[in-house]
C-alpha cells in the first residue's frame, strides 16, 4: 500500500509564502513524475506544477515565477514553494505521483488527501 501525505498548508496574507511537502511511503520501487494540483470550491481540479524524476519542471501560467516545485528522490518527497501568494491561489492542494511497485509494471496513480491553502486579502 502506498500513501501520500501532504503538509504545510495554512492561512497566509496576500504576498506571503508557504511551502507544501508531500511524502510518499509504502512498498515503493521508485516514483516517476510527481505533481501538485489544486481545487477551489466549485471549480475543477487543475494542474499547478509537475516535476519528472530527472528534475524537469513545468508550471501553470498562473503560477509561473511565483511557485517552485522540487523533489528529493531519496526521501520520496515533493515540495511546492509558493511565494507572492494571491487570494486566487486559495484552494485545496493535492499531490499526485506515478508510483512503480514492481519492476516491469506500469506506474500506478496515487493521490494525497489534500491540504488547504487560504490567502487572505
Amino acid at each position: 500500500q502506498v500513501q501520500l501525505v501532504e503538509s504545510g498548508g495554512g492561512l497566509v496574507q496576500t504576498g506571503g509564502s508557504l511551502r507544501l511537502s508531500c511524502a510518499a511511503s509504502g512498498s515503493i520501487l521508485r516514483i516517476g513524475t510527481m505533481d501538485w494540483y489544486r481545487q477551489a470550491p466549485g471549480k475543477r481540479r487543475d494542474l499547478v506544477a509537475v516535476i519528472t524524476r530527472a528534475g524537469s519542471t513545468n508550471y501553470a501560467d498562473s503560477v509561473k515565477g511565483r511557485f517552485t516545485i522540487s523533489r528529493d528522490n531519496a526521501k520520496n518527497t515533493v515540495y511546492l514553494q509558493m511565494n507572492s501568494l494571491k487570494p486566487e491561489d486559495t484552494a485545496v492542494y493535492y499531490c499526485h505521483a506515478g508510483v512503480y511497485l514492481r519492476a516491469g509494471d506500469m506506474p500506478g496513480d496515487y493521490w494525497g488527501q489534500g491540504t488547504q491553502v487560504t490567502v487572505s486579502s
